[in-house]
């Protein structure tokens, strides 16, 4: 048993290396981001120093600016990144995917859009992301004691490893359906043309 590794255990401070599944190029990107978050995560309440009463996510009022830490964004080249802005009472995670062409452009932003409809459903998603980027997450103090922290790490983990995987799939499922249609159409078109032709 001393050679195996056990994937996602909490241990706060502790960066888990991701399961070998993980393609190779992938692994490193995801675990700098996992172990960034683990570190963001030591959230706390706080109420506004500002207005009486109140108690917002300080990473989106900016109210105090001894509140906010330093953004960070981890790149694994020029289209695909991630910002996190950490602040005393919350978190937010903004990620960039990597979009290769047009119908990659498309998919995505159909398949964001689709998602931050449905945000209610996903507690911790953005109904708009921040400029930039395609998609951003907020995790406050109030979903981190409601919530594991490393099952929120790991959910955000799993969507960036799962989002390149179900552009991919979408874009085959596009390419197979506008060859079959091509070739339908040009069967149509050389059937009316032998037609034509005395």
């Amino acid at each position: 048993l001393d050679d195996v590794k056990i994937y996602g255990s909490g241990v706060p401070g502790v960066a888990e290396e991701l399961p070998p599944s993980t393609t190779a190029t992938l692994r490193p990107y995801l675990n700098a981001v996992k172990a960034t978050l683990q570190a963001a995560l030591c959230l706390e309440n706080f109420s506004s120093q500002v207005v009486e009463r109140h108690n917002k996510p300080e990473v989106e009022v900016r109210s105090s600016k001894e509140l906010l830490l330093q953004p960070v964004v981890i790149s694994r080249n020029e289209k695909e990144k991630v910002l996190i802005e950490g602040s005393i009472n919350s978190v937010r995670v903004s990620i960039a995917v990597k979009q290769a062409d047009e119908i990659e452009k498309i998919l995505c932003h159909k398949f964001m859009r689709f998602m931050m409809m449905r945000a209610e459903n996903f507690f911790i998603l953005r109904r708009k992301p921040v400029e930039g980027y395609d998609i951003s997450f907020l995790i406050t103090n109030f979903h981190t004691e409601q919530m594991y922290k490393h099952k929120l790490v790991d959910f955000v983990i799993n969507f960036m490893e799962e989002i390149d995987k179900e552009i991919s799939e979408m874009k085959l499922s596009v390419n197979a359906r506008a060859r079959i249609v091509a070739e339908e159409f040009l069967k149509n078109v050389r059937d009316l043309f032998c037609l034509s032709v005395p």
